[in-house]
């Protein structure tokens, strides 16, 4: 089932690679979800790498944070400059193996790149779905992942590993489908977000409604996007990724080709004009309101309420998978403690639970940045899982 290419971008890498396309859930049955809607059809956009072993046992799914997509791997051509968004961490002898590994990654429920989303025709309006795109969430995008999981013939996957909201989506398959994981790694996440978390992503989400050209989500047709709303939101978020270290270490208060204020308000700092930059790049290939869908999804999630009455120890008892949690000094929005609690839940229940702090500057965004020390964690801890599961 290798579905790449090798050859001579980089020795290290799956090569060229292909988008797939799944399609589920379609009318009259539909997929059920948690606001109790019936909705399809499902379009899912995935990519896989390395190829599926006899026993089916060595697939690993990797799911992608906020705004990632499948392509978390290798080239889409031989002119691509830019490799998958985690190229560091998958591929022929790296964390993530693909000599050994057969791995997975799916493009989300609600996002814009490739799957079904607010911006996908509606087959009943021949429309964009704009604001009638159903609220969805963490679960319902991993009970599609479930589908194209089936769809592949796999009944167990080896590991399950995600980083951010890619971290929740792993806390909720192991839980919602403990049957079906063995193991699994989520990286700089949370049970469930906090005050903090929820409020920087409403105004992120406010600074995109109060764009006139939002339309009340309704702006396809026109052709006039609310840019500036998005871009906002993206520097908005973005600040949240980094950290006051790395920050301090890259820009300071140094100024933009300039050797004195400019007493208007151009970008006169460094940082203005990288956060500038940051949201003009973003609205060149995201859906404003797919960032507005996916914020509340997380916004929404809750392991401790949907599984145990409030209780973590309750919701992890519901999974027996192998864990490996990580998280990273410097990320303050979803800071250590919050991985600590999670761990000390999993211990309660008897799970097996290895936990690492990685001390690392760069904040949120750390798990995503080259770092040798993630990349022999996993590397090992996925061989002691291979290791066990082929018993």
């Amino acid at each position: 089932m290798s579905e790449y290419i090798e050859h001579d971008i980089d020795g290290n890498s799956v090569g060229i690679v292909k988008k797939k396309v799944f399609t589920c859930a379609t009318p009259p049955d539909g997929m059920l979800l948690d606001n109790g809607v019936k909705f399809g059809p499902i379009t899912l956009t995935y990519e896989t790498y390395g190829t599926l072993n006899m026993e089916k046992d060595n697939a690993i799914l990797i799911s992608h944070a906020l705004t990632g997509d499948a392509h978390v791997a290798g080239y889409h051509g031989e002119d691509d400059d830019k490799p998958g968004w985690w190229d560091i961490m998958v591929g022929p002898g790296k964390g993530i193996d693909t000599e050994k590994y057969f791995v997975i990654c799916s493009n989300i429920l609600g996002s814009c790149m490739g799957s079904t989303g607010p911006s996908s025709i509606n087959p009943d309006t021949e429309r964009p779905y704009g604001m009638n795109f159903p609220v969805v969430t963490i679960s319902d995008m991993v009970k599609a992942q479930r589908l194209l999981i089936d769809h592949l013939g796999i009944k167990k996957l080896l590991s399950v590993i995600g980083g951010s909201i890619g971290g929740m989506q792993v806390l909720e398959w192991c839980v919602q489908s403990p049957d079906t994981v063995f193991s699994a790694i989520p990286l700089a996440t949370t049970t469930r977000h906090s005050a903090l978390a929820i409020a920087f992503n409403e105004v992120a989400r406010q600074a995109i409604v109060a764009d006139p050209n939002w339309q009340k989500g309704d702006y396809y047709q026109n052709g006039r996007k609310p840019d500036l709303g998005l871009a906002v939101a993206r520097m908005i978020g973005h600040i949240t990724y980094l950290s006051d270290e790395s920050m301090r270490f890259k820009f300071g208060r140094e100024l933009q080709d300039k050797t004195d204020f400019s007493f208007n308000f151009d970008a006169d700092f460094q940082v203005e004009s990288y956060l500038r930059y940051q949201g003009k790049k973003f609205v060149d290939r995201f859906d404003a309101n797919s960032f507005l869908y996916i914020t509340k999804a997380a916004d929404y999630f809750d392991l401790e309420n949907q599984y145990g009455s409030g209780s973590a120890v309750e919701a992890f008892s519901k999974t027996r998978a192998k864990f490996l949690v990580v998280s990273f000094t410097s990320d303050w929005l979803y800071p250590t403690y919050q991985s600590r609690l999670m761990v000390k839940a999993m211990k309660k229940c008897g799970l097996d639970v290895s936990f690492c702090e990685i001390k690392a500057q760069c904040g949120h965004d750390a798990f995503l940045l080259p770092n040798e020390r993630l990349s022999s964690l996993i590397s090992g801890f996925l061989d002691g899982a291979q290791h066990e599961i082929s018993k």
